[in-house]
């Protein structure tokens, strides 16, 4: 099983802990490819950010397609889902989303331990979209200035622990989450630390993909997230208009 893992932010420090904790995640015999967006921003807190986020994932969807059986969208918010599950054939999971859902199996309400005030808004809207928005107990982030983003979780680390116990004690947490990927593994070393579960989105989103990946399922034909209809366009990449048109041809097979 080939997995690609996207860091749709493009700093290549952050990328080392997705990939550092994909690997320790993934089943032996899955294989890790990890991609870093090409364009873009340092890390994503804002709306905007995360659209131009989507499309720098999506053109790097295109250009793997048919080289692995399963995407995971590497950056809490989820920046260009649900869209991107219409691009191409194979699971394509956000890590919000994979974090969420596993927190529902170990909970009935978890919090989120994000590491800017900025982006709790854009966290709430996706929890919500996800229809889990009855489920958050709260969103408690940093308030500090950040320095490099490769090492918040090292500068952080104290600050991190006492807003997970302060979800659990203050806000009701039955699990935490610690949201995004410059914490990627950090639930490994201050877990036993937090008196409930805790969930790493990285690693709870190559898990989901696995998941997906073996129950095999089949595609969407028809439907809302059925590929998109055959129609002009302009300026896109070649990948991306391959993988468009492929798509099409697919969905008329179906038909």
């Amino acid at each position: 099983m080939k997995i690609l893992v996207i860091n749709p932010n493009i700093s290549e420090s952050v990328s080392a802990l997705i990939l550092a904790e994909a690997e320790r995640a993934a089943s032996s015999g899955t294989e890790i490819i990890i991609r870093t967006a090409a364009f873009g921003v340092e890390y994503i807190e804002t709306r905007v950010e995360a659209l131009l986020a989507g499309t720098a994932v999506a053109q790097i969807i295109a250009e793997e397609e048919g080289k692995v059986d399963g995407v995971v969208v590497a950056a809490f918010g989820d920046p260009g889902m649900p869209a991107l599950k219409e691009l191409v054939d194979i699971p394509v999971v956000g890590i919000t989303e994979a974090a969420i859902y596993t927190a529902a199996l170990q909970g009935s309400r978890f919090s989120i331990v994000a590491i800017s005030q900025r982006i709790k808004a854009w966290y709430r809207e996706c929890v919500e979209r996800n229809g889990m928005g009855a489920s958050l107990a709260s969103i408690r982030s940093l308030q500090d200035s950040l320095g490099s983003i490769g090492s918040v979780q090292d500068e952080f680390r104290d600050k991190l622990l006492q807003l997970a116990h302060d979800v659990v004690d203050h806000d009701g947490a039955d699990v935490v989450i610690l949201a995004g990927a410059p914490l990627a593994g950090l639930a490994r070393e201050i877990g036993a630390e937090i008196p409930v579960p805790v969930v790493d989105g990285i690693s709870a989103g190559v898990k989901q993909c696995e998941l997906l990946v073996g129950l095999n399922g089949g595609i969407h034909r028809k439907g809302s997230y059925a590929r998109p209809p055959q129609k002009s366009n302009a300026g896109l990449s070649p990948d991306i208009t391959r993988t468009l048109d492929r798509g099409f041809l697919t969905s008329q097979k179906g038909n």
